[in-house]
């Protein structure tokens, strides 16, 4: 892992700031101390996903606790993400180098030319020598389609990025067999599979109260990394320095996949299904057993609003969830094309119609 040479690091809210809102510009100076001195003359090169928008702007909308409602939270994301974006610019500068700003939503991710030109975005910013600093785009985000915590984020980044490692930073240092306050557990140092963590309670609350994570998912984003083909180090924010440079610090989890098309990774682990297709039994055998494309001949169902474009559940007649795609057609349109083949309709309706209803290309298996 010291050999790695790109590197997606990923802080939460509570190592960047107070426990009532506001930044720490100390911690803020650590981290970015770190990680300047690891990127060294371009020897390494490092994606920052950085938590702590919500978070820096709380205090300067006087409000005392994260709020629950959305509306609130964007607010306090608008006047929190420039607070941030300036100190990490102010930070980086004392090694003269420039920070670019990269908000990302869910929905942006799971299309194709979003998700392509999010990827050229990072690979230039880091060609010119940039500093990118990613978060979540919090101030246009919704319930439906937002990532829910930067860990998982930090995770699809990593994929899309081609990162050699990715390191999870916390306020823990790393994962335990139990309670880390109790006497008597300890320190978990590596996972090489589901196997190694049968058994252990992982908790879901931070202990500042200004995140959205927990242990829970950082383990999760730790294990989609690692599906992915990722090495994934998980320590508290203090240990930075060895988690870059290879150092024993935290929980190691080894990777347990192979590298797939980055695209279908955030169409399995961000997108949010806006309908669902209900497929005949051979239908289900064609997509999960030959990998198919899905045409109009196999669809039984359709339910949901949903545009051409937009992901939806692919299911078998129990209801149960076997792939998720991007459609190629409105839902308006679908009823008439159930169970026609697509010759059929390209007779009738023109060769607009002779098209997968989803392409094999943009879609991906959900394992049980």
């Amino acid at each position: 892992m010291g050999e790695a040479r790109r590197i997606v690091v990923k802080v939460g809210s509570s190592s960047l700031t107070t426990a009532a809102g506001g930044l720490d510009a100390d911690r803020v100076d650590a981290l970015v101390d770190v990680l300047a001195k690891a990127r060294g003359g371009g020897e390494k090169e490092i994606v920052l996903v950085s938590s702590g928008a919500i978070a820096a702007g709380l205090a300067p909308l006087g409000l005392e606790r994260r709020p629950k409602d959305l509306a609130r939270q964007q607010a306090a994301a608008s006047v929190g993400q420039g607070l941030l974006v300036a100190r990490y610019t102010a930070s980086f500068a004392r090694y003269g180098v420039r920070v670019g700003q990269v908000l990302l939503t869910s929905d942006d991710m799971s299309r194709r030319a979003h998700h392509r030109n999010a990827s050229r975005t990072l690979d230039k910013l880091l060609a010119m020598g940039a500093f990118p600093v990613v978060n979540e785009n919090d101030t246009v985000a919704t319930d439906e389609i937002r990532f829910g915590d930067n860990d998982r984020l930090a995770a699809l980044v990593a994929h899309l990025v081609h990162a050699d490692l990715l390191v999870l930073l916390s306020d823990i240092d790393g994962v335990y067999d139990g309670d880390p306050a109790r006497p008597g557990t300890s320190r978990i140092a590596e996972v090489r599979g589901p196997a190694d963590l049968a058994g252990v309670e992982i908790g879901s609350a931070g202990k500042a109260g200004v995140g959205t994570g927990g242990m829970v998912t950082k383990v999760e984003a730790a294990r989609i990394a690692a599906a992915a083909g990722i090495p994934v180090v998980l320590t508290n924010a203090v240990h930075a320095a060895d988690a870059l440079a290879g150092g024993d610090t935290g929980t190691c989890f080894h990777p347990t996949g192979k590298r797939s098309a980055g695209r279908l990774l955030w169409l399995q682990h961000a997108s949010t299904p806006q309908g669902s297709l209900t497929l005949d039994d051979g239908a289900v055998r064609a997509v999960v057993e030959r990998h198919s494309s899905l045409l109009s001949a196999g669809i039984a169902a359709v339910t949901g609003e949903f545009s051409a474009g937009d992901p939806v559940e692919l299911r078998d007649r129990a209801g149960h969830a076997v792939a998720r795609g991007l459609v190629n057609f409105d839902a308006r349109e679908l009823p008439q094309l159930l169970g026609r083949s697509t010759r059929e309709l390209a007779r009738e309706l023109g060769p607009a119609y002779e098209r997968e209803v989803v392409h094999r290309d943009d879609l991906v298996l959900l394992h049980p």
